[in-house]
């Protein structure tokens, strides 16, 4: 499903939007030793959208809350080597413009992971408005990325034998969010 083909609809509708925890995921894919793929899942994740005239997205995930379902793999993930979440136990997202090119929905903002803060761009779909069973007027975005981890001083890698190193420096990062309206504009 594409994004509304009206020109003159907002990109986003009007209104404040809670990202529902229950129904929204942020996955991450990792190719381990060049031979597979290992994916993981930040569960916990907050945030707000606003719609309208002047769209906004701001998010957080908890680096405690990471899950790759293999408990030493995900500690590793909390340790200093990677995020170090007892200094940062918050990954941070904040748009600083949204709109649309190609038909697809462009969101430009600040990413910061442990203390850093980088520039990143999210391209993706809105979907919606729609009630759901219980009354709530839920709006979807699906938006993917990929992140340099080394930029954002998750540098931490191991050697193999042929040279190359157990893990790469480009991450993919793929955001589903069902979010619902809890303020009218």
């Amino acid at each position: 499903m594409t994004m509304v083909a009206d020109p003159t609809a907002a990109l986003i509708p009007s209104g404040t939007w809670t990202i529902d925890p229950v129904h929204s995921t942020v996955e991450f894919h990792v190719t381990y030793a060049g031979v597979t793929t290992v994916k993981g899942r930040a569960p916990l994740v907050a945030g707000t959208i606003r719609g309208g005239e002047e769209p906004a997205i701001e998010g957080t995930i908890s680096v405690a809350g990471l899950a790759t379902f293999d408990e030493t793999r995900d500690a590793h993930l909390r340790s200093p080597d990677f995020f170090d979440a007892e200094r940062h136990p918050e990954l941070r997202f904040a748009s600083t413009s949204v709109s649309e090119r190609d038909g697809e929905l462009v969101v430009r903002g600040s990413l910061t992971i442990r203390g850093v803060t980088k520039p990143a761009e999210l391209r993706g779909t809105t979907t919606g408005p729609v009630v759901d069973p219980w009354g709530n007027e839920r709006i979807g975005l699906d938006l993917a990325t990929t992140v340099d981890r080394t930029e954002f001083g998750v540098s931490w890698n191991a050697p193999l034998p042929s040279g190359d190193n157990l893990l790469p420096d480009e991450i993919p990062v793929l955001a589903s969010f069902s979010a619902i309206r809890t303020e009218q504009r």
